[in-house]
């Protein structure tokens, strides 16, 4: 067998999961950009191969969040589903300005606290940057849960942020991935704010 043959084969054996990462995130978002439900499915998938990822990698509050994740995309599988009117499906809203701080409140405390955990009790070596981008992601996993649009600016900043954290962590075909990510939610960005105009969407009025 030829030698680069062998290289890719040993490549594919080795960082498999990743692999399968890889796919399933790409086609999760690309499914949250059509707002199709079965970004839920897939996301979950995806968020259990990370679960090894990011251990591997000693990304803790990464991997702990994969477990958060996969919660809330159960919430948010039947809040789509039902979530609506008179328990139809919901539609595509957007956040008060009170929301908004809220919102980024809740970032700002959840860093704090993962922070001071990743550091105290982990050997984790990039507590604070670790912390922060699970704090966005997190946040941002919530508001898509409620179809909020402006989900979209806490995942483009988080993806932004955790592509050179993974550079960083020798993570190459997941900051790859998240790369991706990043256009897609810009892509994202731009079709669910045409579809709160074409509907005259309503502002959240809770978080």
């Amino acid at each position: 067998m030829h030698p680069v043959w062998i290289e890719i084969l040993g490549f594919l054996g080795k960082n498999w999961i990743e692999i399968l990462g890889f796919i399933t995130g790409a086609a999760c978002v690309w499914l949250l950009v059509k707002e199709n439900i079965w970004t839920w499915p897939l996301g979950i998938a995806n968020n259990i191969f990370y679960v090894f990822v990011f251990f591997r990698s000693g990304l803790y509050a990464d991997m702990g969040l994969q477990f958060v994740y996969i919660a809330i995309s159960i919430y948010g599988w039947w809040n789509w589903l039902h979530g609506g009117k008179d328990h139809s499906a919901l539609t595509v809203n957007r956040a008060s300005f009170a929301n908004m701080l809220g919102y980024l409140g809740i970032t700002a405390t959840a860093t704090a606290v993962l922070y001071w955990l990743l550091h105290r009790y982990t050997p984790s070596t990039v507590p604070l940057a670790d912390g922060l981008t699970t704090a966005l992601f997190l946040t941002a996993q919530y508001m898509m849960s409620r179809k909020v649009v402006e989900n979209w600016w806490f995942w483009i900043t988080g993806d932004v942020l955790v592509i050179g954290l993974y550079l960083y962590k020798h993570l190459y075909l997941t900051s790859v991935l998240y790369a991706v990510f990043l256009v897609m939610c810009i892509t994202g960005l731009r079709q669910w704010q045409r579809a709160t105009r074409k509907t005259g969407a309503a502002t959240v009025s809770a978080l």
